[in-house]
């Protein structure tokens, strides 16, 4: 049995990696609720069971999508990332944009002129503005976001 401290390592790790299910309880597969070998909160793991049991042991796709706690279009979705990408193809992938892509230069040097020019405008009055001049929304928060790594580019620290 494992100890408290490394399951919730595990968790945090699955968690951190996208790879945590959000309904465990849901995979009601025999191996899954006696063993503890394998892990109903492993994302991966109960994904190629899932493909594995369809596969090697000839069990329906829809018997095998229940127990496991999926749609029968999850088991397709899931047998063609396995067929692309090998089983690292089961690792979810990190949704929602990758970069800034919002904060362009052009919208960053605008960003950089108006405070300059106005000291006391600060990053809470800067999205209207930026909606205004690009007709972008975005959140103060990505704004500080956005000024702190263009002066760590510059090599001039934290913002304050």
């Amino acid at each position: 049995m494992a100890r408290s401290s490394d399951r919730d390592e595990k968790v945090s790790h699955l968690r951190e990696h996208y790879a945590l299910n959000p309904h465990p309880e849901n995979v009601t597969d025999e191996m899954f609720l006696s063993d503890d070998f394998f892990d109903p909160r492993d994302m991966v793991q109960v994904k190629y069971e899932m493909l594995r049991r369809v596969s090697q042991e000839g069990q329906s796709v829809s018997r095998a999508a229940a127990v496991f706690g999926f749609s029968r279009t999850a088991f397709y979705q899931a047998q063609q990332a396995m067929e692309s990408g090998g089983l690292s193809g089961l690792i979810p992938r990190r949704r929602g944009p990758r970069h800034a892509h919002k904060l362009t230069d052009e919208v960053m040097e605008f960003v950089e002129q108006e405070l300059a020019e106005d000291e006391a405008l600060g990053v809470l009055k800067l999205p209207p503005l930026l909606e205004k001049q690009f007709g972008i929304t975005v959140h103060p928060r990505s704004i500080q976001r956005g000024l702190a790594r263009r002066r760590q580019k510059r090599g001039e620290g934290r913002m304050k």
